[in-house]
């Protein structure tokens, strides 16, 4: 697991942000970033193999994520708390918001729990990450800077049995802005095999952070997915960072009708 950061459910940190001045258009999140758990929960139940799986967070995401933002003097926001928690990608309502089963694992210590006890989880973690957000944003808007918001993602290899071809996904809903130049840049390079809406899509209910902070302010948005075996150490992590920085630096949105539509009215709620 990832050295200790939050110390108990008092702490402040549940939440880091990375050069909150940056010049670039982009504003970066890592929804996923660690797997610690504050001394309050224990283990949830889980062993110390669980708690390093991707059930816990998205292993190889926050160093390129990190990478991204100092090459391209990026504005990053990550979060400091396992998502068996609570999970900062999911709305209020959504039934794995405070996850019982994970993929095919249950989490005992995430089952039974009061109402009380669900808000305090979203105090420490999802709120300040999402209060984070929106003031970025809002206040780059208010300068005039443009902003467009990319969510940086790992997932497994495998998922209940099933293999994954793909080494990284672009995810995206009918605004396709940012996707589509990001798609076609990715497939003019040789030896990577890219997933449209795959291995997730809006419609599996993984959108939550880019609907509620650029869909709904008309702000060009995708969703990167790497598989994470990709990315298990530096050298990968050190590839994909750059491959993509330099596929960002140049990358314009397209004008599409569907970036118009100011407000998508659908929320979204499942796993990545």
């Amino acid at each position: 697991m990832e050295k200790a950061r939050p110390a108990s459910l008092a702490s402040p940190d549940a939440v880091r942000v990375t050069n909150p001045g940056g010049s670039s258009p982009f504003v970066l999140t890592c929804d996923h970033a660690s797997n610690f758990l504050p001394a309050e929960f224990g283990t949830l139940g889980l062993t110390a193999e669980d708690l390093s799986r991707h059930i816990a967070w998205d292993p190889g995401a926050l160093p390129v994520a990190l990478r991204m933002a100092q090459s391209l003097d990026a504005t990053l926001v990550e979060t400091c708390i396992s998502r068996l928690v609570i999970d900062c990608n999911r709305p209020l309502d959504a039934p794995d918001l405070v996850p019982p089963v994970s993929e095919t694992t249950a989490i005992p210590g995430n089952t039974g729990l009061s109402e009380k006890q669900r808000a305090a989880r979203v105090a420490l973690s999802w709120q300040p990450f999402h209060n984070a957000i929106e003031h970025i944003v809002e206040d780059r808007l208010a300068r005039g800077q443009e902003t467009r918001l990319v969510s940086v993602h790992s997932f497994t290899p495998v998922y209940k049995g099933r293999d994954r071809p793909w080494h990284i996904g672009i995810i995206h809903d009918d605004d396709r802005r940012l996707a589509a130049p990001l798609i076609s840049a990715l497939r003019h390079l040789a030896g990577i095999t890219v997933g449209v809406n795959e291995p997730y899509s809006p419609a599996d209910r993984v959108y939550f952070t880019l609907e509620r902070h650029a869909r709904l302010r008309g702000l060009p948005c995708a969703m990167i997915e790497i598989r994470n075996d990709e990315i298990s150490g530096e050298t990968g992590q050190r590839k994909w960072a750059d491959l993509l920085t330099g596929i960002f630096s140049d990358l314009e949105p397209e004008e599409t009708r569907g970036a118009r539509e100011h407000a998508v009215g659908k929320s979204v709620q499942s796993a990545s």
